[in-house]
């Protein structure tokens, strides 16, 4: 197949932006709207568990191909549902479509769409003992037993993890230093992309300069700013494709998520003459999670496809076929061999604790946050 004809990055477009993300889900308030105090326990607030019984077919919304088809058709077969698939291409489109109505058995955000869904309260409470699998999960990464974004992770599951780097192409650039002042390189001036996102290009010059990848301080703000400023004209573009830009000849680097990386492995003719590299100033940690809406119809279903998608044999499945690793105890050697030759795709607890998720910010800095990305968007 050609380059041209090959299909697009399963985070193509996926991570666009979040201008109006705070009113999206009905959080202005300052905060974000957040509860403060801890969240409750499963059945704690009134709330019956999730009887985990096939209570009708499975609404499923989701990033588009990101679970291996036979793992939908064996879970189809083995339980005697239907698979109803409906896609998202950013979380503000879900957002989107949980306010306009819509009901879902089970989503996917990002781990500061968690929090802001929880505090929103559009999330149903998981009680994990009744997963059978879970221990594998929470047993096995303990970071996920009680993270930021979902206190005891009482409402959600972690589904994937990633981090955020640069891959580029050895046969045009040799080798890089291993830092992000390597997006500046003058030798692929004109042929480097960024993503089309702006947590993570406002995070890797916050990364530069020690600060926090979620800052919202007006000096630091203006610091990145100034920093992107400098990298504007060497850029080709903003595009979060870059498995596909590496793979046709478009880009001699880009800011890639790894998950991308490792799932391009696939289709490279040669592997050898790519290259991906994590910065020594931080890379960037996110996560994905399963969740139920509020509104579910089907939770029960969604429960059961839960619990079967945390089976190791299908675990390592889907970690084949989307190119990210699972938090799933007993399926690392999976994931280690798929990246053999992008090895710092791998994902650690250790990465998870280094604190280099993207948080919500305060509304009022979001709307800075917001105002940074547009001023460097523009040039």
């Amino acid at each position: 197949m050609s380059p041209e004809a090959r299909p697009l990055s399963r985070r193509s477009l996926l991570r666009a932006g979040v201008a109006g993300t705070t009113a999206a889900l009905g959080l202005g308030a300052a905060g974000c709207g957040f509860s403060a105090g801890p969240d409750p326990e499963p059945g704690e607030s009134g709330e019956e568990p999730i009887d985990v019984k096939v209570d009708g077919d499975l609404v499923y919304f989701n990033w588009a191909d990101f679970v291996d088809p036979a793992v939908f058709e064996g879970f189809s077969k083995e339980y005697g549902v239907k698979v109803i698939q409906s896609n998202y291409d950013s979380m503000e489109g879900m957002a989107a479509k949980l306010n306009a109505g819509n009901r879902y058995d089970i989503i996917f955000p990002t781990a500061k769409w968690a929090q802001r869904l929880t505090a929103g309260g559009r999330l149903r409470a998981l009680d994990h003992s009744r997963l059978r699998n879970a221990e594998a999960v929470f047993g096995g990464y303990a970071y996920f037993a009680d993270p930021w974004y979902d206190a005891k992770s009482a409402h959600t599951v972690p589904f994937t993890m990633y981090k955020t780097g640069i891959g580029w192409r050895k046969d045009r650039l040799g080798d890089l230093t291993g830092s992000w002042q390597d997006l500046w390189n003058a030798r692929a001036k004109g042929r480097v992309f960024v993503l089309d996102d702006r947590d993570e290009v406002l995070g890797l010059g916050a990364l530069k300069h020690g600060l926090d990848v979620s800052t919202e301080d007006p000096d630091d703000l203006k610091t990145i700013t100034e920093t992107l400023r400098g990298l504007r004209p060497r850029l080709r573009g903003f595009s979060s494709d870059s498995y596909n830009n590496l793979l046709n000849g478009n880009a001699d680097m880009t800011q890639a998520w790894s998950g991308d990386m490792a799932a391009m492995l696939a289709q490279a003719e040669d592997p050898n003459v790519f290259g991906f590299e994590v910065a020594r100033e931080g890379a960037p940690v996110n996560s994905d999670c399963y969740a139920i809406p509020a509104n579910a119809q089907h939770p029960g279903t969604a429960m059961l496809f839960i619990d079967y998608m945390l089976r190791p044999e299908n675990v390592k499945k889907n970690i084949e076929y989307i190119g990210y690793p699972m938090p799933v105890r007993g399926t690392e050697d999976t994931y280690s061999a798929l990246v053999e030759p992008f090895p710092q795709c791998q994902v650690s607890a250790g990465d998870l604790k280094d604190d280099l998720y993207y948080r919500n910010a305060t509304a009022a800095g979001e709307r800075a946050r917001d105002a940074a990305w547009t001023e460097v968007k523009a040039g």
